[in-house]
């Protein structure tokens, strides 16, 4: 089922305790076009179809990435492209972002996404792993 586009930045705006819509849309936006380029195939178009048609647009047009991110890398890249942002800052926005994302895919696709990404992004989704 797919999350209207209030829903999801609700659940954007409350999680990352944002002040304003605009804060939370922003993170949104920068999040999920640096997940987009990580993921491929019938997965991002599967995600993608549970997202807001806006952010949807957004993870199917990502920014392009030379190489795989870290978990931490992409923190760190996050923090790049988000006006004042710090590392703490923008894995705040990456963890509000990535777990109203985690929730809209439901627990089969979310593997499916974690087999496509590095270690440790799990966390990341607040869906810790089993090791």
């Amino acid at each position: 089922m797919t999350l209207r586009r209030e829903a999801f930045l609700d659940q954007v705006k409350e999680r990352g305790e944002y002040e304003t819509e605009h804060e939370a849309e922003r993170a949104a936006r920068v999040v999920l076009a640096l997940l987009g380029a990580h993921l491929v195939g019938e997965v991002r178009a599967q995600l993608a179809a549970r997202l807001p048609e806006e952010f949807a647009l957004i993870l199917l047009n990502p920014l392009q990435s030379a190489e795989p991110l870290t978990p931490e890398r992409f923190v760190r890249a996050t923090a790049a492209w988000i006006e004042g942002a710090t590392e703490r800052t923008a894995a705040w926005d990456v963890s509000a972002v990535l777990s109203t994302v985690a929730d809209a895919a439901g627990h089969d696709l979310m593997d499916q996404v974690l087999l496509q990404l590095l270690t440790g992004y799990d966390l990341l989704f607040g869906r810790p792993q089993p090791t």
